[in-house]
């Protein structure tokens, strides 16, 4: 709980940290990688250098400092956080070096009006939300079973499958001799990948079946540079790299938008590269729960792309849409139209996609009288948080 004189500060200050919320974090970000270059192996530099890794962190910040102000809900958010912590292995000792180096950003860009007892309340701030990340992640850590120190383990391909255009799968088995970790329909696993510039980074992908099997399975869109954003360093390395018998390391299975064990009817919608945790979610669902009712959803550019094409509809069976912009034969063309998706009564929906496209069909959905609690979305750019 934050102190009284401390909630008084930030009462009185949060609209002009959230005004300059995102200054701030731009601040942050080259601040703390001058004084640790070791985290640049860390973070995603593909979104630092669109800026959504700052936004993300403004974003978070912020609304956990209402949340200690009037106690909006911050849990979901939390979750996410600590989910991508653990699957990158953030350890305890680096929320110091962040504490110093946000703190710092916010005095550089409010300057004066930053005083001792404005610095106290934030700094508050931030360690209530680190505390908090802090004893959730080791609690992920310990169901694991790793360490951040012993995260990564090896991985060999043991097939590469071509399955769209631009798009490739990659079956993988221990390489270590150890077990196949369990995990829930529509979690993902980090992949470290050294690129031949020398820094290590790695990137979260959907594992794309279900758990009861002796491999894990990750399906990779390459990310193609346009309209001034730079490709994608680490789909591209592993869509030109890496073949059958080659070693990448994995984090331990993350995320916590997986599918609910229960009896109710299940609504899957995803656009593009984001019908990989669908497909484990039906591959799970044919293999455990076949009579559970399931409508699956899926948007594509055209056929050409839309990857594990065949197996989607195998999966999903009669109660299947799917949109492409270009058409094909027998097929629907256009957006995804929320309005012609048959929702089953009691349905939980899954979202999986572009931001826009799930910001709109979420809209869609609840304006169907689908409630915001069973509307569950994954997100792996660091947005809609």
């Amino acid at each position: 709980m934050l102190s009284a004189s401390s909630a008084a500060v930030v009462r009185a200050t949060l609209p002009v940290v959230r005004d300059h919320a995102a200054a701030i974090t731009a601040e942050f970000y080259p601040s703390m990688f001058a004084a640790h270059p070791d985290l640049l192996n860390l973070f995603n530099q593909g979104n630092q250098a669109s800026g959504r890794q700052q936004v993300a962190l403004a974003a978070a910040v912020v609304a956990y400092a209402q949340h200690l102000l009037d106690g909006t809900p911050f849990g979901p958010i939390a979750d996410r956080i600590a989910h991508k912590h653990v699957s990158l292995g953030v350890r305890p000792g680096q929320y110091p070096i962040v504490g110093v180096h946000l703190i710092g950003a916010v005095a550089t860009v409010l300057g004066d009006a930053v005083t001792p007892a404005v610095a106290a309340a934030w700094e508050e701030v931030y360690w209530l939300f680190a505390v908090s990340l802090i004893a959730a992640e080791a609690r992920l850590f310990q169901a694991a079973g790793v360490t951040p120190d012993a995260l990564w383990r090896p991985w060999r391909v043991a097939k590469r499958n071509d399955e769209a255009v631009d798009t490739a799968s990659f079956t993988l088995v221990p390489d270590d001799g150890g077990p196949v970790p369990t995990f829930e329909p529509g979690q993902y696993v980090s992949v470290a990948v050294d690129l031949p510039d020398g820094h290590r980074q790695p990137r979260q992908y959907s594992l794309s079946q279900a758990p009861e099997r002796s491999e894990l399975r990750i399906t990779v869109r390459r990310v193609r540079g346009s309209g001034g954003a730079p490709a994608g360093a680490v789909s591209n390395f592993l869509h030109d790299h890496v073949r059958t018998d080659d070693i990448l390391l994995l984090g331990p299975p993350s995320g916590e938008v997986t599918l609910d064990h229960g009896n109710r009817p299940v609504v899957l919608i995803s656009a593009g590269i984001g019908i990989t945790p669908m497909l484990s979610m039906l591959d799970h669902l044919a293999a455990t729960q076949p009579s559970r009712e399931v409508v699956a959803v899926h948007a594509e550019t055209s056929p050409d792309r839309h990857a594990h094409r065949a197996e989607f509809a195998r999966l999903a069976g009669s109660k299947q849409l799917t949109w492409y912009e270009t058409g094909a034969t027998g097929e629907q063309t256009g957006f995804v139209d929320v309005g012609a998706i048959p929702l089953p009564g009691n349905a939980i929906a899954y979202l999986c996609g572009p931001i826009e496209f799930m910001r709109d069909v979420r809209a869609g959905l609840l304006s169907r009288g689908v409630h915001a609690d069973d509307i569950r979305y994954e997100v792996f750019s660091p947005g809609m948080l």
